[in-house]
Parts: C-alpha cells; structure tokens; sequence
C-alpha cells in the first residue's frame, strides 16, 4: 500500500549515457481538460500518433483555442510486445467542442509518481524502469490492472517538456514521466494530504 509519505524526492541522477533524472516524487495533481487523438499502435510504429501531435495544435489555432500546458502522450494500455492504446493530446483551459477524429476529456486529479528525463526519448525505458523500482521500494501502488500481459493504466502520461523546433537537439529534451497512484483515502483528497506536492 502507499504510504503517503510526502515530497519524495531523490535529486538529480546522471546517466553513464549522459542522460539526467530529476526526482522522483509524488505530486499532486488537479484534474486537467484536454484535446487528443487516438491510436493503436505497437512501440516500433509508435510515429504513427507521436506524429499527429502538430495536426492537434493546428485544429487548436484554427478555433483559437489555446494550449494550456505542455503536450503528452497518455498511455491507456501498454504491452510493449503488441499493441497498445495512445493519445496525443494537448491541455486546455476548458473543453472546446469534440470533432471528427479530435476527442475530448479531462486526466484525472490524484497523486502522480513523476521523474524528469533530460535527454533524447529512446533512452525513457531506462528512465521509467528507474521510476517503478523507486515506487516498488516506497510501497506505492499505481492505479493500474494488468490483464493478460497488457497493462491498462488510469493515467499514465509522458509530458513533453521542451519544443524541438527551439531545441533541436536530443540532449536538451525534458520529458516528465507521471504515473497516478492508486487511490488511498485521506491523502487522495487534495494538498491538505501529508506533505504533498501541489502542481495545481
């Protein structure tokens, strides 16, 4: 069980392959609208919805509707040797009016394992391995349920950080990993929970 015990940070780590991790830690996050795009996709093909992500931000300027945090990917099931269920998806301020292939709806608040990765995306598996070894170790239970080898997550995000037309290069690239945490009681019902880290 998770033991709710507060800012569980554990600094900066650099990678043998110059890649940096910042945290992990538990944070708490308030419920969040957004826009997205949705795909089934196997890891090798997994350009086919990473790719769409400027096509969400074009829908979004043609209705003048502004993006209201960093964009991301969120995993609703994840088997790394089939497929999986992605969306590309962008946050807003309020949900516009769903259209065509354009879908939308909210990520749910509720106490987020996260880590920074610094550094270029193939290097993640690395990053992610890192992040549940840390939440195994600190008695956290995700808010997920494996069936048949696939896992079916309520809120597992990769949070792009950092845009590749101003920073082209790969070493730069920030991508926050924040996994929701099962649901405990008391200290799921908001930054009054011990000690946690309130990104609202």
């Amino acid at each position: 069980m998770a033991r709710g015990n507060g800012d569980l940070t554990a600094g900066e780590t650099p990678g043998a392959d110059g890649s940096v991790t910042s945290g992990p830690e538990v944070r708490s996050r308030p419920e969040q609208p957004y826009v997205f795009l949705r795909r089934t996709v196997r890891m090798d093909g997994f350009a086919a919805i990473a790719d769409r992500l400027p096509e969400l931000a074009a829908w979004l300027a043609a209705r003048d509707v502004q993006a209201d945090g960093a964009p991301f990917f969120r995993y609703n099931s994840l088997h790394l040797d089939g497929e999986s269920e992605v969306e590309a998806g962008i946050p807003v301020a309020a949900l516009p009016e769903p259209e065509g292939d354009v879908g939308v709806a909210l990520l749910p608040a509720g106490r987020y394992a996260v880590v920074t990765h610094t550094g270029p995306p193939d290097l993640l598996p690395d990053t992610e391995a890192a992040l549940r070894d840390w939440a195994r170790a600190e008695g956290l239970d995700w808010d997920m349920r494996e069936v048949d080898g696939v896992e079916h997550w309520g809120c597992r995000l990769e949070v792009l950080r950092t845009d590749p037309r101003a920073h082209p290069d790969p070493a730069h690239w920030q991508t926050d990993l924040a996994f929701r945490l099962a649901d405990t009681g008391l200290a799921d019902r908001g930054p009054a929970g011990m000690g946690l880290t309130d990104t609202g």
